[in-house]
């Protein structure tokens, strides 16, 4: 009976590749000089843990959050006068919108980000929960009238909405990576 080919993945572009091989077929890397893990379970492990803090893909995620939150909640209400997201509306409108972010952050990103877009998606809440909650930037218009939900709920939303974050840019990095490599029997 043949034994089955053991299957590990190139440490250096995680491409899949025969144990016995000695280059990577798809970027050419030595395997053996590159073989940081060799237990599967450790790298089974370390496939979905985040390596470091990117500042860069931080600011890249603050920039993809701050564009769409800024969109759906201050501009399209401006561009179709029907819509009107203050209080309730706009909280709940920003939790599918941040997941969209984290998504799109965790498909364009070339590493493991989790972090950095929940960072962003904090910092996006600050301002939207007050923008929401006071009507401070209609100032220009007659500022906020439907106030239907105290503060503390505001704030519970934001978080929630920056849990969601985290959800999409999972998803987004699993649907980057592909399915994960089937355990040894």
């Amino acid at each position: 009976m043949a034994e089955k080919t053991r299957i590990i993945n190139c440490p250096a572009c995680g491409a899949k590749n025969a144990s016995n091989a000695r280059r990577c077929g798809s970027c050419g890397a030595g395997i053996e000089e590159l073989k940081p893990i060799v237990d599967e379970q450790r790298e089974r492990e370390r496939r979905y843990q985040q390596e470091g803090f990117s500042l860069m893909w931080a600011a890249i995620a603050l920039g993809v959050q701050s564009v769409l939150t800024a969109a759906l909640i201050v501009a399209l209400p401006q561009a179709v006068a029907a819509l009107d997201f203050e209080g309730y509306a706009g909280m709940t409108l920003t939790i599918p919108v941040w997941f969209v972010g984290g998504t799109l952050v965790g498909l364009i990103s070339p590493g493991k980000t989790f972090v950095e877009p929940v960072v962003a998606a904090l910092i996006v809440a600050m301002p939207t929960v007050f923008y929401l909650y006071s009507g401070f930037f209609g100032m220009l218009g007659p500022g906020q009238t439907v106030r239907t939900m105290p503060l503390f709920m505001y704030i519970i939303m934001a978080l929630i909405g920056v849990m969601f974050t985290l959800v999409g840019s999972y998803v987004g990095e699993r649907i980057q990576m592909g399915p994960a490599p089937e355990p040894a029997s």
